[in-house]
């Protein structure tokens, strides 16, 4: 006898990749963030590294407060700190390293590493759900 679908176990698709490629490609986002921005200021990619750093320290600030390596495919809770951690650990260094944290700058990196680092997950939750059909969540 089956136990009722209510008694199963939460099935959840197994991440489609492994978890320190989902590290490497949000530094990887993290790295095209800052070279897109130093890019649009007309200076040199070899700054791409001196602008990223905070950010990318931002970034393991959030891997390793959400946990991520548990399940980095998720939005939230994952997503979402490592994103909001990207950018409040990585402003906060940036400040205290006499490095540029002007409010449109803020508003930029903010837009757009979240877009990177959230829509690279709904990215890939929408390539499991139509490659694996629907998981609990």
């Amino acid at each position: 006898m089956t136990p009722s679908p209510a008694l199963q176990p939460e099935r959840r698709a197994a991440p489609s990749m492994p978890v320190w490629a989902f590290a490497i490609i949000d530094a990887l986002l993290i790295m095209i963030f800052a070279g897109i921005g130093r890019a649009s200021h007309g200076e040199t990619i070899s700054g791409i590294a001196m602008t990223a750093w905070p950010f990318l320290v931002g970034g393991a600030v959030g891997w390793i407060v959400s946990r991520a390596w548990r399940r980095p495919e998720i939005i939230f809770p994952a997503g979402v700190a490592i994103w909001v951690s990207t950018v409040v650990v990585g402003m906060v260094l940036r400040a205290i390293t006499g490095a540029g944290t002007h409010w449109s700058f803020i508003i930029v990196a903010t837009i757009t590493t979240g877009v990177f680092l959230l829509g690279f997950r709904l990215v890939v939750r929408l390539i499991q759900r139509f490659t694996h059909g629907p998981t609990a969540n």
